[in-house]
């Protein structure tokens, strides 16, 4: 599979149940209700490759726990919200 990622921005693969956690963040659910980007497909496996700006910032990396080889992308708050409404159009959904 090959992603067109421009240059500044990096592709990340995330599990779905992460989206879980924006319930702690005072919405709803984190059920994503429809597909657009930052998301940019949705694996056979059921993850989803998210493209954005990535984080270089060394204080916001140490308060993260991940291991060396993994990254980290920046997606502002609203473009989350906007996967977590409802869509009345058509399905936007893209597969691998």
């Amino acid at each position: 599979m090959q992603l067109e990622v421009p240059e500044g921005q990096t592709a990340i693969e995330v599990p779905t149940e992460l989206f879980e956690h924006l319930a702690k963040d005072g919405r709803p659910s984190g059920e994503i209700k429809k597909f657009a980007a930052p998301i940019m497909l949705v694996t056979e496996q059921g993850t989803c490759v998210l493209q954005g700006p990535e984080i270089r910032d060394p204080e916001a990396l140490s308060q993260m726990r991940m291991p060396d080889y993994e990254t980290c992308i920046e997606v502002p708050r609203s473009s989350i919200a906007a996967l977590l409404e409802e869509d009345s159009g058509p399905d936007h959904s893209r597969t691998a």
